[in-house]
């Protein structure tokens, strides 16, 4: 017996501005990503003159990017429902930010044993550096620089104002220098709870 197979209704593809963002697929095609960030580095390099500039520039648009991100990941993950507490902020960006942005969590988070200020979010191999040769005339560029501009756009933007760079060290360092006042309205909350 022969079966004839017919297709189920299906609806009518809905209008981009009907679509519900909570609801979304976050997933990329890499090359596409690679392509584009490929650009953007060869984009900044070609117009800046120093290394410590091409790390500024380059988190200078992770921070767009990072701007226009924040609502979209908290209405997904949280229901606009924001973080106010300092570590929350922290495990929220370790989490759910890097999970939406590169697939994966962060490896690990650490609070620095000497400064009280700053934090350290590690991942031993960034997305972004593996789309990106080294050259002899940039063999200290680290392209983390640009999710370090996220990191501090997302972090600025929840009320913890702080300044965000990319270190080599066990794979990649993103040392997150909070502001004094930061720290303090941590401690006063705490106290007072």
């Amino acid at each position: 017996m022969l079966k004839v197979f017919r297709p189920h209704k299906t609806k009518k593809p809905q209008n981009i501005l009907e679509h519900d963002p909570s609801d979304g697929s976050t997933q990329i095609n890499i090359s596409t990503f690679a392509l584009l960030f490929c650009e953007i580095v060869r984009h900044t390099r070609s117009r800046v003159n120093s290394t410590e500039e091409h790390h500024e520039k380059l988190a200078e648009y992770g921070k767009f990017v990072g701007d226009r991100l924040l609502d979209v990941i908290v209405l997904r993950e949280k229901g606009y429902k924001r973080p106010t507490k300092l570590l929350d902020t922290l495990l929220f960006v370790k989490g759910p930010v890097w999970l939406n942005l590169f697939g994966k969590e962060a490896e690990k988070l650490e609070r620095s044993k000497e400064d009280e200020c700053t934090y350290f979010l590690i991942e031993k191999e960034p997305l972004v550096n593996s789309f990106t040769s080294q050259g002899r005339h940039c063999s200290d560029l680290n392209p983390a620089a640009f999710s370090a501009g996220i990191v501090e756009s997302v972090l600025t933007a929840l009320n913890f104002p702080c300044r965000v760079t990319a270190h080599w060290h066990c794979g990649t360092a993103y040392v997150i220098k909070f502001e004094p006042e930061v720290i303090e309205r941590m401690k006063m909350s705490y106290h007072t709870s």
